[in-house]
């Protein structure tokens, strides 16, 4: 397998469903921008990964059309919230495999405003399972977001286990709004009180509304390429894919009484595991980290999954700042999903683009300093999840 290299990205600001954006026009900002960050030609594209979910079958090419019709292999992808990095695995794999020299993965999505819901009444659910198995420990509560039911449900689970009181969590969303006051592309960049947040309206287990992702919209992209393309192309110093892995649901998911195990931990400390190995950079070697907080539950407990802290000590972790400037690691220095914005289709993408902007020293006043090692992590319950190591050459 041969080494893999970022050599373009684009992402458009992300917006709230009522700017009524269409997701062709957004997808056309993303490609261009990547297209011309990384100074390669469509033609130069061996093949492409068009991720999203809440879209008609073949969106991919409606969008990718408007570069140019050059008759390559285009792929739609839809993994739920993974759907983004589940794109740029499989153009970094066509790279590593020697099918091509160069590829292309865009992820984007045009969301409606309100919870995620049904789309299909008519026939099985693909999430059934995994609300089954929470109800039968958990009782669902009216009102309340399916999806935050779920995470509320790993955040209540953590509670039992380690004693940590509700305001743990709300300042995950105090630190992911700090970060995201100095990202033009986030949606939501006004700094939030923990008074504020906890006052919010409650939703389930710790969860209040303000430490819960909102639906947005937006798209982003990345252009992929070999060693050798690099060189022949002028790159001296590219960003490199050091390592990654995807993993779906294991018999675990399901097995005993663990919202966490429902919601992906296993799938989390599974890819990491594999990722650290595979590339021998450890935990202790990441400097920045962009990973999926679509609820502050999971943010808190991913750092573990991730051992950017051992099991148990994600309150300390917190409380002592070293998931932010100053500390181990900064995570989320775009501001996360929390208050950048998750358009699931551009979310794993848009992940990307921040690593490689941050790698580069390109990202001004939320630059996390000397940043060589980046970790990224996207999840899509159903499931998927991918974790992408990133190292500046």
């Amino acid at each position: 397998m041969r080494n893999v290299n970022v050599i373009g990205v684009g992402m458009t600001p992300f917006t709230t469903p009522k700017a009524g954006i269409p997701y062709t026009d957004m997808a056309r900002r993303a490609l261009t921008d990547a297209m011309a960050d990384s100074g390669v030609s469509y033609k130069d594209i061996g093949q492409a990964y068009a991720g999203w979910v809440y879209a008609d079958s073949c969106a991919g090419q409606q969008t990718l059309y408007e570069l140019g019709m050059t008759g390559i292999p285009v792929i739609n992808v839809n993994n739920n919230c993974a759907t983004g990095s589940s794109a740029l695995f499989l153009a970094r794999q066509a790279v590593a495999s020697g099918v091509v020299e160069c590829a292309l993965a865009l992820g984007f999505e045009q969301m409606t405003p309100g919870a995620l819901g049904l789309v299909f009444p008519d026939r099985p659910f693909p999430m059934q399972k995994f609300f089954e198995k929470l109800f039968e420990f958990e009782p669902p509560k009216a009102g309340a977001a399916p999806t935050a039911m779920l995470f509320g449900g790993a955040g209540l689970e953590y509670q039992k286990k380690y004693g940590i009181p509700d305001s743990v969590f709300g300042k995950i969303s105090v630190k992911a709004r700090k970060h995201a006051e100095h990202n033009e592309r986030a949606v939501f960049r006004k700094p939030v009180t923990l008074e504020e947040i906890m006052a919010s309206p409650h939703q389930f287990g710790p969860l209040t509304r303000l430490q819960c992702c909102p639906p947005t919209c937006g798209a982003a992209a990345a252009v992929v390429c070999s060693d050798d393309f690099a060189r022949a192309r002028g790159f001296t110093n590219p960003v490199t894919i050091a390592a990654q892995s995807m993993k779906t649901d294991f018999s675990s998911t399901f097995e005993g009484q663990s919202p966490m195990r429902i919601v992906g931990y296993d799938l989390t400390a599974a890819a990491a595991k594999e990722v650290y190995e595979a590339s021998g950079i450890g935990p202790g070697d990441v400097d920045v980290v962009e990973l999926h907080d679509c609820f502050t539950a999971n943010e808190l407990i991913t750092y573990e999954g991730l051992m950017l802290t051992p099991e148990g000590t994600a309150e300390k972790f917190i409380e002592e700042g070293d998931n932010t400037y100053g500390g181990k690691y900064v995570t989320n220095p775009s501001g996360g999903l929390l208050s950048k914005g998750h358009p699931l289709g551009a979310t794993g993408l848009a992940q990307c683009a921040e690593i490689t902007w941050q790698l580069r020293g390109q990202c001004g006043p939320r630059q996390v300093e000397g940043a060589r090692i980046g970790l990224q992590h996207n999840i899509g319950l159903g499931g998927a999840c991918v974790v992408t190591l990133y190292r500046k050459n």
